[in-house]
């Protein structure tokens, strides 16, 4: 029976050798790739490269800038991440969750540095994609949220309405479903990755239109948004697998849990998705909206200002995520049964 404690408790550890070892590769090739390419350890330095740089240079802002922009608040990172970790209810899973996001992350931040390099990711200097891109993420995150929480939605033509008779009031109206709620998608949560990468901040204009452009050649332009890619994948691993033990704080079986961080993730997706589709929608019709900001005098990107992208963040995991977390909480305390959890 000692035998067995101890296998257990070894394997229970695990994740977290995982998320330290993940901590201390961060470390380790920060300190290589400054030896290797002999960047100044300067902020300024960082966020504004000189021309004319080695490509071992490039790689390595490249890098610090994906480590910069996967720990700061950021709308396309983090309320997907905390999504789909905190539904994965263990260090592992969430790890996993945040592994899963980050990877389609970094295929479209490749995609657009080579974009960048071609000179076509000039659409992004006349148009403002910002709104688009939050109606297209709002989107994928609602329908993911409606699939966990196996919402039923319906679409009511309203003919009784056009010919006077009066009958239905909405058009599209959804009905939760009393089942226990579905396992988070992983292959969800990539295709999440390669759409919420579309939108543009001041980290994707540095690798775009500063480091892509330095390169040898065409076929090293992927680079910079590879190695930007996995700077931030690095941190959004570690952050899923911070975010996966928030359904753990209470004392709870391993089944309440499982039904609390899955009843939360299929929250936060499918309100925080319909958050990102109506503010998308009021940039789109009033783009102005898009560059109002109160300015905190913080150099780094995502802490230098307090705009729509903060209030998002702040609105999908802050208030829709922690509070779905509360709520979910509360209701499995409350319930004599637990509804019974898919195995996948």
């Amino acid at each position: 029976m000692g035998a067995v404690d101890s296998h257990s408790n070894v394997k229970a550890m695990q994740p977290r050798y995982v998320l330290a070892a993940a901590m201390a590769a961060v470390a380790i090739a920060l300190i290589v790739l400054f030896y290797m390419s002999g960047i100044r350890l300067s902020l300024n330095y960082i966020l504004n490269p000189p021309s004319e740089l080695p490509i071992i240079a490039i790689l390595a802002i490249s890098l610090i800038l994906g480590i910069m922009h996967g720990a700061t608040p950021d709308e396309h990172t983090w309320p997907i991440t905390f999504s789909y970790a905190v539904g994965s209810y263990s260090t592992r899973k969430g790890m996993k969750a945040g592994l899963a996001f980050s990877s389609g992350f970094t295929l479209q931040r490749a995609i657009l540095t080579t974009l960048g390099f071609i000179g076509l990711a000039a659409i992004y200097k006349t148009y403002n994609l910002d709104g688009p891109v939050y109606i297209i993420v709002g989107i994928v995150m609602a329908v993911a949220g409606a699939y966990i929480l196996r919402k039923r939605i319906y679409l009511h033509l309203p003919i009784d309405r056009i010919l006077g008779s009066g009958g239905h009031r909405s058009i599209i109206s959804s009905k939760a479903s009393t089942e226990s709620p579905k396992p988070v998608s992983l292959k969800m949560a990539v295709l999440h990755g390669l759409v919420a990468g579309w939108g543009f901040g001041a980290y994707a204009t540095i690798i775009t239109f500063i480091l892509a452009p330095q390169v040898p050649g065409l076929i090293y332009a992927p680079l910079p948004g590879l190695f930007f890619g996995l700077g931030t994948m690095l941190m959004q691993i570690i952050f899923g697998g911070l975010f996966a033990n928030l359904a753990r704080l209470k004392k709870l079986s391993v089944e309440q849990i499982t039904y609390v961080g899955r009843k939360t993730a299929g929250r936060t997706l499918f309100y925080g998705g319909i958050l990102f589709a109506v503010i998308g929608a009021l940039i789109v019709a009033f783009p102005v909206l898009d560059t109002i900001a109160l300015s905190t005098d913080n150099p780094i990107p995502n802490l230098d200002s307090i705009g729509v992208a903060t209030v998002l963040v702040l609105l999908v995991v802050g208030v829709v995520g922690v509070g779905s977390l509360v709520l979910g909480i509360i209701e499995i305390l409350s319930r004599k049964k637990i509804p019974t959890t898919d195995k996948s």
